[in-house]
């Protein structure tokens, strides 16, 4: 029997809030009695801000639905539920030496959560994002059908990316890297201006598969733009010294250190950032050599609770995508003269992605953190608009200030997904706030 709870639920940023009707289920068998009511589905909340939430229905908890199924140690191909997170495949398989294609910057994501964002990683240039790398998946629609879906169906490029508006995906099949050892070859470049990161990434990015720059987002003039460009392969047996061959294969446990509280709004200023930014940038040198995968993959899962270090207010996680590299650094200009910018600002070369609504074109990619405080959305909806005029688009999985004009001007795959979505679901059961706020609904 599922149980149901009443409670105040956020995105990551903490911004916006919902109250919802909590299900968690315990068994599969219970989900097509469930989607008689108005829901979303959600993992572990690390979607940004709207995105699981239905303010005032019900928010279906998958979590409790995570077990492995079947496993091919030929192929690398894992079949689980949708409540499986990253982190449960990793402590099980990275010692069996498998790793998954594409992995966002955080492993407490659930499978399901991966396919409704269709996420991506530091080699979505070279492999895409992760419905390159799903074998099938099994679609649980309003109608009580359970589909079984694989990239030759239409219904498939609908349901990855599309936050969970096509229906509930209840397993997936998922195919695993092979790697020799949990070390990553590591190269960093310390760079003085967005314009050496720029020739770095043009010299380094076709011999690496894996890549990513962080900028200080606080320096301009001719600054603005330095940073680390960092690119990773996974290493081989044959890479590692011998005192590291003793355990080439191993699952790093749990976060070090834990965020206790939120951080007062006083602290969150240019000259603490200012400091922050200084400080890692100093920290980071030019070097080359190992690093373990928790290092280079999932940096800030060594905090528990990061997100508090924002404040009660939440911050917004603002990521779009733009074709050229002189757009995104006019973009990057205007927002280091703004001001208040963010503690980690991340950006990453894009490749082309398939689907009906996908984030990726072949581009750039620039994320950054913003403290929720006053003006700040009269600085970034303008923003929006520019970065949408000039051929770029925002990421839904961590958006919340998009419209739904904003939305269908930049996704002009949208008509072709609402068929499909109106297909399977005809009376709207699925819904969330940003469903609401975008017009997919």
């Amino acid at each position: 029997m599922a149980k149901v709870e009443e409670t105040l639920l956020s995105g990551w940023g903490n911004y916006p809030k919902a109250r919802v009707k909590l299900l968690s289920p315990s068994f599969y068998n219970e989900l097509p009695r469930l989607l008689k009511k108005s829901l979303i589905a959600r993992g572990l909340g690390r979607s940004y801000a709207d995105q699981s939430l239905n303010d005032g229905g019900y928010v279906l908890n998958l979590n409790p639905l995570n077990r492995f199924l079947k496993f091919d140690e030929i192929n690398g191909i894992l079949k689980a539920e949708a409540g499986v997170s990253l982190k449960e495949i990793l402590e099980v398989f990275l010692p069996k030496g498998w790793f998954p294609y594409v992995t966002p910057g955080t492993k407490y994501v659930t499978l399901g959560g991966m396919i409704a964002s269709d996420v991506h990683g530091k080699n979505h240039h070279r492999e895409g994002s992760v419905s390159e790398h799903v074998i099938s998946l099994t679609l649980l629609t309003p109608k009580g059908d359970f589909l079984h879906l694989t990239p030759k169906d239409d219904l498939y490029w609908a349901t990855v990316g599309g936050m969970g508006l096509t229906g509930i995906v209840t397993e997936v099949e998922l195919k695993l890297r092979r790697v020799e050892t949990s070390y990553i070859l590591y190269r960093a470049f310390r760079v003085a201006n967005i314009d050496a990161m720029l020739d770095v990434f043009s010299k380094y990015d076709p011999h690496h598969t894996y890549s990513v720059a962080w900028i200080d987002c606080l320096a301009g003039g001719k600054n603005l733009g330095r940073g680390v460009v960092m690119f990773g392969e996974h290493a081989p047996l044959e890479a590692l010294p011998k005192k590291l061959k003793r355990n080439p294969l191993f699952f790093k446990k749990g976060p070090q250190l834990k965020f206790p509280f939120y951080a007062p709004s006083f602290l969150l200023n240019d000259l603490t950032m200012r400091l922050f930014n200084w400080a890692y940038y100093l920290t980071h040198p030019t070097y080359e050599g190992l690093v373990d995968y928790e290092r280079f993959f999932y940096p800030l899962d060594s905090i528990e609770s990061w997100n508090r270090a924002y404040g009660q207010r939440g911050f917004i996680q603002f990521q779009f995508v733009i074709p050229s590299a002189e757009d995104m650094k006019l973009i990057l200009e205007k927002i280091v003269k703004h001001g208040g910018g963010s503690f980690l600002a991340v950006l990453k070369r894009m490749g082309k992605q398939r689907g009906y609504l996908p984030f990726g074109i072949p581009g750039w990619t620039l994320a950054l953190d913003f403290p929720i405080k006053s003006g700040l959305f009269d600085f970034l909806k303008p923003l929006m608009r520019e970065i949408v005029d000039r051929g770029g688009r925002f990421y839904l999985t961590k958006d919340a200030l998009m419209d739904e004009g904003l939305f269908k001007a930049s996704y002009p795959g949208f008509p072709r997904w609402y068929e499909l979505r109106r297909s399977v679901d005809q009376d709207g059961i699925l819904s969330s706030d940003l469903a609401k706020r975008l017009g997919m609904a």
